[in-house]
């Protein structure tokens, strides 16, 4: 059943919940969306799997990606949020952004976000040339995503998946190590489970407005989406198992007991999946991830399962 719509909409101009004495840098901070940067955690992979967990200076430079690439998502949400105000005021959630609301100006918003785009970059090449160029990657693609990639169907959830494989490509660049094309592959399997999980939501939501407030939502469907997730989440588990299995990763670790997280990943996908169809959730994976304790719980007892598997052989 679609959820209520009727929450009031905002026209142009409009500022929403706006509170007297609130800053503007208030409104610019909560615009950079500090809650969606959990999303950049998957740069602490290379760390973890490259084994460098215990090493100073390659958590220190790990971290020092995270923070660029905390910087660089916070500029491409202000641009997102410029580009989609028109639509975003007629989404019941969205409208009470900063600048849907009008509580943010454009102007300041777009300042903003070349300072900070400007700043990751530059921060970028403290870290290696070869990180910086794919944080200029990074950076680009999401441009593009904002502009033209996410009114193209199937190209929109792509877009977000390969996102987060170039979070995973840094983070193993900024420690110097060598990145399983396994890991890529449950990268981009796993982001567009949870893209197309969203999308789901955003249909869900919006029911009959869903193509009104955002054109490419027309070229999808529940059923169509239902479909996808299910090819996803069949492929993602399917290459996780291969990878803790394959006899390229217990060489590489000096153990065969990876295969014994499985587990984890079956747990975490399938809760996800009741979420999103019992509890109508999915819009914000970042949210989910914070709030809801047997999904937070299952994601860091899988890293502390691989970590004792990995730094503490069997």
């Amino acid at each position: 059943m679609a959820r209520s719509t009727s929450s009031p909409v905002t026209v142009p101009g409009t500022a929403v919940n706006a509170v007297p004495g609130r800053s503007l840098a208030r409104y610019l901070l909560i615009s950079l969306r500090p809650g969606q940067w959990s999303k950049n955690l998957v740069i602490f992979a290379g760390l973890l799997f490259g084994r460098k967990l215990f090493e100073a200076a390659a958590v220190i430079d790990a971290a020092s990606a995270f923070v660029v690439f905390c910087v660089l998502s916070g500029a491409v949400y202000l641009v997102n949020d410029i580009v989609d105000r028109g639509s975003d005021r007629q989404h019941p959630l969205k409208a009470q952004r900063p600048i849907a609301s009008g509580v943010l100006p454009v102007p300041a918003g777009a300042a903003a976000a070349l300072v900070l785009g400007a700043g990751g970059l530059a921060a970028s090449f403290g870290i290696g040339g070869e990180f910086a160029g794919v944080a200029a990657t990074y950076l680009a693609l999401q441009l593009l995503y904002s502009a033209t990639l996410k009114h193209v169907v199937i190209i929109d959830v792509l877009t977000i998946a390969i996102g987060f494989v170039l979070r995973a490509v840094a983070g193993a660049v900024a420690v110097n190590v060598v990145i399983s094309h396994w890991l890529l592959v449950c990268t981009i399997l796993l982001a567009l489970f949870i893209a197309l999980a969203k999308r789901r939501d955003e249909i869900v939501l919006l029911a009959g407005d869903a193509s009104t407030h955002r054109p490419i939502l027309g070229e999808y469907s529940a059923y169509l989406l239902d479909q996808m997730i299910g090819v996803v989440t069949a492929s993602t588990l399917i290459a996780y198992a291969f990878y803790t299995i394959s006899p390229e990763t217990q060489e590489k670790f000096g153990t065969p007991w990876l295969g014994l997280t499985i587990p984890f990943p079956l747990y975490g996908i399938f809760r996800y999946l009741y979420l999103v169809h019992q509890r109508d959730g999915g819009g914000s994976p970042a949210d989910l991830l914070l709030t809801d304790r047997p999904l937070l719980a299952c994601v860091a007892l899988w890293a502390l399962a691989v970590a004792l598997i990995i730094y503490r052989p069997l």
